[in-house]
């Protein structure tokens, strides 16, 4: 997989994209609007530097990898590519009509990977001709440090697109996890019943946000409490995450807490917005 292209310039898309520059691999970052483009290479620019200011790459690699970053808003792009990796909104519907586009205007044998944390692969594979080649490669963030990527096969996915994608994992430098398509895969199941609790627990006045990080990090090791990784993640994330777990099993379990809910109507996502359950400077 030579060719790759990621739609979506986001946080994680541009994060993708970064991480298969570094590995040697070009990649072509697509995104509708080339602001959100430019915005994307100097975030890219910006963490390659603070690898230059470490030590880690020579200003030599840096300007390397960013030559390895093709930036287009023009979807005919991905005519070539061997592996197409969605990076858009957690949204069924938007998700389904770019992958109907994509299986439209891709080569046969190109794989399309969905970078979704919630949304099922099944689903979003009955939108294309292809549901054999279509895939989950769930990259935690930030993308460029974490080592996992869950892979998550649909009920079609197939046993060669399983392999082409482990082995696209290895040569980013990561480790690939199998998991099958349920709500949440395992990744989200786990994390956000846990992220809902500690929300209910500052709702029902157990203890301040600090405290309840606090517990988490002393005495369960977490390198960051629930709290502050919602806010890192992005409250409206969450709350869409837990919305698919809820309607997913149908079980009051992953019922949001209302204070989440309340949040995100009042517009406090966490970092992105400068303020959630703690404030952010600009």
């Amino acid at each position: 997989m030579n060719n790759v292209v990621v739609v979506g310039a986001g946080t994680m898309g541009n994060g993708i994209a970064h991480t298969v520059a570094v590995s040697g691999l070009s990649v072509t970052l697509i995104d509708v609007e080339k602001s959100i483009l430019d915005r994307a290479i100097q975030t890219i620019s910006g963490n390659l530097q603070r690898g230059v200011d470490k030590g880690k790459m020579s200003a030599g690699d840096k300007q390397a990898t960013l030559g390895r970053i093709k930036t287009t808003t023009d979807e005919g792009a991905i005519s070539t590519a061997d592996i197409v990796i969605e990076a858009i909104i957690e949204n069924l519907n938007a998700k389904t009509s770019l992958f109907g586009k994509l299986d439209r205007l891709t080569k046969p044998e190109c794989v399309l990977a969905s970078n979704t944390s919630s949304i099922s692969i099944t689903k979003i594979a009955a939108s294309t001709k292809r549901p054999d080649k279509v895939i989950g490669m769930h990259f935690m963030n930030p993308v460029p440090v974490m080592p996992l990527v869950e892979v998550i096969r649909g009920i079609a996915t197939s046993d060669d697109t399983y392999m082409r994608v482990d082995g696209l994992a290895k040569q980013l430098g990561k480790t690939a996890i199998e998991v099958n398509d349920y709500p949440g895969f395992v990744s989200n199941r786990v994390l956000m019943p846990m992220i809902n609790e500690a929300i209910f627990a500052l709702y029902e006045g157990v203890a301040t946000s600090e405290a309840i990080d606090g517990v988490m990090k002393l005495g369960m090791n977490h390198p960051m409490g629930p709290l502050q990784l919602a806010d890192f993640i992005g409250l409206d994330v969450c709350l869409a995450i837990l919305r698919v777990l809820e309607e997913g099993f149908g079980d009051p379990k992953y019922r949001p807490c209302p204070l989440l809910v309340k949040m995100v109507d009042a517009g406090w996502l966490g970092r992105k917005s400068g303020r959630g359950f703690y404030s952010y400077g600009k």
